[in-house]
């Protein structure tokens, strides 16, 4: 699964609430793009001046994120690959994301 390590706002209990829900439909936001970095071996993030190192879950999660699918969608699509996929977690992620403007939420 995605990392879950709290964030210093998380853990003193300032974080912002969830503005990921399960009926949102995440897609990347125009300045990133999901590739295979074959010196790493790994999936990365790229941004402008940046790059996100990804596990393969969280490589899968963000594949997903057409703008079309919502999350329970994206989480049901995981289980059939994954032993255990908590929507929790995913959302949990893409908030992550969500919040460093790597991912945009299209929402009906």
């Amino acid at each position: 699964m995605p990392s879950t390590e709290l964030t210093r706002s998380e853990r003193a209990g300032t974080a912002p609430r969830s503005t990921v829900r399960s009926s949102s439909r995440p897609a990347p936001a125009r300045h990133v793009r999901l590739t295979f970095d074959r010196v790493r071996g790994q999936h990365v993030l790229l941004g402008p001046e940046s790059v996100l190192v990804l596990n393969g879950t969280s490589a899968a999660i963000l594949d997903s994120c057409d703008g079309r699918r919502t999350v329970s969608e994206i989480v049901e699509g995981l289980r059939g690959r994954y032993a255990r996929v908590a929507d929790d977690e995913v959302r949990d992620f893409l908030d992550r994301l969500v919040a460093k403007r790597c991912v945009e939420l299209c929402d009906d």
